[in-house]
């Protein structure tokens, strides 16, 4: 994923979902947060609520301190549903857009506010489903 720096850190490239959750378990390196929350400035406002570690404390961990498994399955997910987003609306700018949009199919909620929450994700997954096959009601 280049989002989460996918084309510098190659112990990022995995091959499967079994994979994936060994890396997760283990702990995404910080330095992929950080990558993230540079690539992608919007969500410096949002990292506690989304990811679950402050800024101020990403900031002072060391280069080599690793993400905890539950805050790297939430930067994973993240990159996962900013990554759809981003194929669907056509770029970041807009995926970044649409995340902070309201939307009539989620209540008039901002998808960014509902990934917070498992349930909340699930919505805008759904919802982004919906979309990628033309399903607007």
């Amino acid at each position: 994923m280049q989002v989460l720096g996918g084309d510098i850190l190659p112990e990022l490239r995995v091959h499967n979902a079994l994979e994936a959750h060994d890396l997760l378990s283990r702990g995404l390196p910080s330095p992929v947060l950080r990558h993230l929350v540079s690539s992608v400035p919007f969500l410096k406002g949002n990292i506690e609520d989304l990811i679950g570690i402050s800024l101020r404390t990403l900031q002072a961990m060391s280069e080599s301190d690793p993400l905890d498994a539950e805050q790297s399955s939430r930067v994973w997910q993240f990159a996962e549903i900013l990554g759809r987003v981003e194929d669907l609306m056509g770029g970041r700018e807009e995926a970044e857009e649409w995340l902070k949009t309201p939307a009539m199919a989620l209540d008039h909620r901002k998808p960014i506010d509902l990934l917070k929450t498992h349930a909340g994700r699930e919505a805008v997954e759904d919802h982004l489903t919906r979309l990628e096959y033309g399903v607007y009601a």
